[in-house]
């Protein structure tokens, strides 16, 4: 009989009771890349059933549902009930076991992952990941089976990694700090691939990764550059008339980039203020409520235009393309004498910071920004100025009576 393989998520009546109704199977790797077994419920008064998973090759598989139940309400008895145990040795018993696919490595495991992003409509973050994955993960780690992969292996790779970053950096004062939070990003595109190759049943365990190897601590801060209204008003004066459109447009909106310059006439709606973000990074829609300064804004570049053209543009009417802002925001931010400089992305973050400032809600200003929820928007874009904690002390804490000065002796 073949040795059980262990899953805390399907093997026990109790366990199978707290996953969710659904009618996509709950699957366990039983070998990695020939067969998996998966478990179903889809109604609470019913028992669920056990089914199977059988890879043909070339990355077709063909699913077939295992006789009987599973034994959620009745015992066992191997023929219409069938418990984890005997699903389990049902599920292997028709698959040979010299028909073993190659392991999966950690370069195929990153290729996968880039073509989910990719598939997803999530462009910019499949470019990341495979550069991320080409520049500080293939060199070490791509050769390797993601199966064979260990707790201490990749707590040895992210120290070098960080060792090396930091060494790049040497004449930066804060140089180990910023290269290990450099290394717990890398990490990050690592991790997700590994638990996409894990969640495809690509390889039976995460164990190496998952609860045992720990991020640097410590080393993230709060972004602080942001612009104030003064020097946002330098900036759009120093800047030429195509790159002024395009901070004008970032100030007023908080979007990326490449958000803006996907931007279609269409997008913009004059009668609700808003502004529709069609891609974003995450691969999802929102839509972006202006002020009145930014809706007069928009109408003034938009009207009167096809509703298919290009709302923002370079010179001559080209697209803005992926670096094409860099070169015209460095001589724009040296003619309006900005210290410490700004990056395209400051933008973004101005429009956070300020926003936040004024008293605008967390949830409202995370919305706006695409977020899922207020994590990101508070880790980056939360922090407040100096001067509003100030006045929100004064404003709301205890007072005590004590004076500057005092003839009160301790005592002794």
């Amino acid at each position: 009989m073949p040795r059980t393989t262990p899953s805390e998520k399907i093997q026990t009546r109790a366990a199978r009771a707290r996953l969710p109704l659904r009618r996509k199977p709950h699957w366990l790797c039983l070998r990695p890349g020939q067969v998996h077994l998966g478990y179903v419920h889809r109604h609470e008064a019913q028992a669920g059933h056990w089914t199977v998973r059988r890879y043909n090759g070339g990355g077709a598989y063909k699913v077939a549902r295992l006789p009987g139940l599973a034994d959620d309400f009745e015992p066992a008895n191997g023929a219409d009930v069938l418990s984890f145990g005997q699903a389990h040795d049902l599920a292997l018993r028709a698959t040979p076991q010299a028909a073993t696919a190659a392991p999966m490595t950690v370069a195929q495991a990153l290729t996968d992952y880039v073509d989910y992003l990719q598939t997803s409509g999530r462009e910019g973050a499949a470019v990341t990941a495979a550069r991320t994955g080409r520049l500080h993960v293939l060199p070490q780690l791509g050769a390797v089976p993601v199966q064979a992969l260990t707790t201490d292996q990749l707590r040895h790779w992210l120290a070098a990694l960080a060792t090396g970053l930091a060494k790049r950096r040497s004449g930066h004062e804060d140089a180990v700090r910023r290269s290990r939070a450099t290394a717990n990003r890398i990490l990050g595109t690592l991790r997700a691939a590994l638990n996409h190759a894990y969640a495809e049943c690509r390889v039976p365990s995460d164990n190496a990764w998952r609860g045992r190897l720990k991020p640097f601590r410590n080393v993230a801060v709060a972004r602080k550059r942001y612009l104030t209204v003064a020097e946002a008003q330098r900036l759009l004066n120093a800047a030429e008339d195509d790159l002024r459109n395009l901070v004008q447009a970032a100030l007023q909106t908080g979007a990326r980039y490449s958000e803006l310059t996907r931007l279609k006439v269409h997008d913009f709606d004059g009668h609700s203020g808003t502004v529709g973000i069609a891609k974003s990074k995450a691969g999802r829609p929102r839509r972006v409520y202006l002020t009145e300064e930014g809706t007069a804004f928009f109408h003034s570049i938009t009207v009167g235009r096809s509703g298919d053209e290009l709302m923002l543009h370079h010179h001559g009417g080209k697209p803005w393309r992926r670096t094409d802002q860099w070169w015209p925001m460095h001589h724009a931010v040296k003619r309006a004498k900005l210290d410490p400089p700004a990056s395209f992305h400051t933008l973004r973050h101005t429009y956070a910071s300020l926003a936040l400032m004024n008293g605008v809600p967390l949830q409202v200003v995370a919305e706006n920004l695409g977020h899922v929820d207020t994590r990101m928007c508070e880790r980056h874009y939360g922090h407040l100025a100096p001067s509003h904690k100030r006045d929100a002390i004064r404003a709301g804490a205890a007072r005590f009576g004590m004076l500057a000065t005092s003839n009160v002796r301790p005592l002794r």
